[in-house]
């Protein structure tokens, strides 16, 4: 591969500052120090990694976690330069890592298309680490550093030996500071999940992902997609129903900017939209993703028009009629991409959106004129969403005349006297009878009583306008104030916690993963800040003495017993909790309401990609997976002690 990225010595490399201050402030370079942090130095170094494949020079990558929790990537790129550099007169590799903002990333011959654009990766995972091990394999040598205490090199990089003239690449391996982060316990589903990600999103890259502290599985997992994000799509459609058989792969490029998109329609009612620049996901959009939903609306409507499905009297469809039932993958890969925000979640480039455009709807017209049995599902499909958004907003007009003095909608909620919504919290609970006890047990002046009569409506099955026929639906958005649909604004939240109450049994968790649904749905904002919890009933009640301990797990309760003298663990005395409804209020207050003894459990939507297919999992046609994942998870989510 000869052209002017073959060159790369210390010249591509270009220092802009110092690095003191990342260890005073991480959270300016890392976002936070919780676990999400820790995690996120890890893609700090491969996605330098990631840059050397799009720039042609790497399709294998190995991540390591280490016994004792550090990780070591390994890369078959070019190697970091080993040359002096000609500004710190020190190596070229103790350079990337030790000063911030120097790397082949800015103006330098170094990338035309990269994915760590701040070019801060190195020396930021440097500086909160341990120790770090760089070894670089490049033009016949082997050669090392080593850094300790935040950054400070153990002395300049070294020969260590030899190597075939022709092996490349990097080796990092780090131990992350435990007087920097909360946690240094890495979890491998999280590294899998966007693993599995950079794999479909860079066609034909190996990645493997190994996990040593396991002494029973040495050989770790491999992700390679050579159909690139056309396997995404068909990923993400597990479980659903394709209405049409193919995945539809357009791409192009203009200016050195590559633009593809992959998609495919099922026959459920939500649109499944992820957009990537350079790998990073673009969650709030940008113009590469409206360049192709404004595509996407006009060929369909055009197709629908020209042929006659689509009379001259009927409304145009919408953008979120065109959407329905669509699982789409957008990714551009741009030489300088201008994001929006701090979390580069959004794209800027204004010229992109004329190529998205462009590429999307010569693909995507030519792929209707081809198969017009498949354009007809798909404009069906579409017409049939547009009269239930009709329906849904006749529905949504009754359910806004609903407030809280209205209909038999008083005698249901028992709300709280404060009206801040900083203080309030409302608990959603699984049946009348446990409604009782949570009323007679509850702080009214903060805490909001919603009991919930069975299981409500399976949303993953229904549109909109049938889950605003729902009663207890209604219930919810009306408690709730926020509106739904179009009208949904989070300002108008009327509680800072939603907390769901069930049963910590396999129906309550049922009930639980219904209500998910509806929220991962309909009220999606409301996840994503946070104000979705679950309450924590406890298993076992343990007496002795005057003492009344309640756990949560029989392991907690082993643990617990074996804590207690011979003479004590004797004497106690082991009870089963009964379902909530069974408890009486003061039970109820005591272990599950009340805010200085509770355990409430934040629920989070952290990969909505991830998150989809569980929903679909547990939501689906599909009723064996379903019963196992919530037999196997029915206490299982993110931790959060109050």
């Amino acid at each position: 591969m000869n052209n002017e990225l073959d060159h790369y010595d210390a010249s591509d490399i270009q220092v802009l500052e110092g690095l003191e201050a990342v260890r005073k402030r991480p959270g300016m370079y890392i976002g936070t120090t919780d676990v999400k942090g820790l995690h996120h130095l890890v893609w700090e170094i491969v996605d330098n990694a990631i840059d050397e494949s799009l720039a042609g020079y790497c399709d294998n990558i190995e991540i390591i976690i280490n016994k004792g929790n550090s990780i070591t990537v390994k890369d078959n790129g070019r190697g970091i330069p080993i040359d002096i550099h000609p500004k710190t007169k020190k190596s070229t590799v103790e350079t990337v890592y030790t000063v911030l903002h120097a790397g082949g990333k800015f103006g330098g011959g170094g990338y035309k298309v990269s994915g760590g654009l701040h070019g801060v990766g190195a020396s930021v995972v440097n500086a909160l680490s341990k120790w770090v091990e760089v070894t670089v394999y490049k033009n016949g040598t082997v050669n090392q550093i080593r850094f300790e205490d935040g950054g400070h090199a153990v002395e300049p990089l070294k020969q260590i030996g030899t190597c075939e003239e022709n092996r490349t690449g990097t080796t990092v391996t780090f131990k992350p500071d435990p007087d920097i982060f909360d946690t240094d316990i890495y979890d491998y589903n999280t590294l899998k999940v966007r693993v599995r990600e950079l794999a479909f999103l860079n066609k034909g890259l190996k990645i493997t992902l190994r996990d040593d502290r396991d002494e029973e599985d040495t050989t770790g997992e491999t992700f390679m997609y050579e159909g690139g994000i056309s396997e995404y799509v068909k990923f993400i459609n597990q479980g659903k129903v394709p209405i049409h058989k193919d995945i539809i792969h357009l791409q192009g490029s203009e200016d050195n900017v590559m633009f593809e998109v992959a998609l495919q329609y099922n026959n459920g009612y939500n649109d499944n939209i992820y957009s990537f620049v350079n790998n990073i996901n673009t969650h709030d959009g940008g113009t590469h993703e409206e360049g192709v939903k404004r595509a996407l609306t006009r060929v369909i409507n055009n197709y629908a028009r020209k042929n006659g499905i689509l009379k001259e009297k009927d409304e145009s469809l919408t953008g979120d009629d065109v959407k329905e039932g669509l699982t789409m993958i957008i990714s551009c890969k741009h030489p300088n991409p201008q994001f929006e925000g701090q979390t580069k979640g959004r794209l800027g480039n204004s010229e992109v959106r004329k190529l998205a455009d462009n590429v999307f709807s010569e693909g995507f017209e030519k792929f209707l004129l081809e198969n017009p049995d498949d354009a007809h599902v798909i404009v069906e499909k579409a017409m049939l969403a547009c009269r239930a958004r009709n329906a849904a907003k006749k529905a949504r007009e009754i359910t806004r005349k609903s407030d809280l003095a209205t209909t038999n909608f008083f005698g249901k909620l028992s709300d709280c006297k404060s009206k801040d919504p900083k203080v309030s919290e409302i608990f959603i609970v699984e049946g009348d009878s446990a409604g009782g006890s949570a009323k007679k047990g509850r702080d009214s002046m903060t805490q909001a009583i919603l009991p919930l009569r069975g299981k409500i409506l399976n949303v993953e099955k229904s549109r909109l306008d049938r889950a605003l026929g729902n009663e207890e639906i209604r219930s919810i958005i009306t408690a709730f104030g926020t509106g739904i649909g179009e009208e949904f604004n989070l300002d108008k939240l009327r509680y800072d916690k939603i907390i769901i109450m069930t049963d910590a049994d396999v129906d309550g968790a049922h009930i639980r993963v219904l209500l998910l649904t509806l929220f991962y749905r309909f009220f999606k904002p409301i996840v994503e800040a946070g104000h979705v919890y679950a309450a924590q009933p406890p298993l076992f009640r343990i007496m002795h003495g005057k003492t009344r301990k309640y756990v949560l797990t029989s392991e907690e309760k082993d643990a617990y017993l074996a804590s207690l003298p011979e003479n004590v663990r004797s004497r106690a005395e082991i009870a089963r909790m009964k379902g909530l409804g069974e408890m009486d209020a003061e039970e109820l207050n005591e272990t599950t309401m009340d805010i200085e003894k509770r355990t409430l459990r934040r629920i989070t939507v952290d990969d909505c990609v991830a998150a989809d297919a569980i929903f679909e999992k547990l939501m689906g046609d599909e009723v064996e997976p379903r019963r196992n994942f919530i037999e196997e998870n029915a206490l299982d989510v993110k931790n959060l002690d109050i």
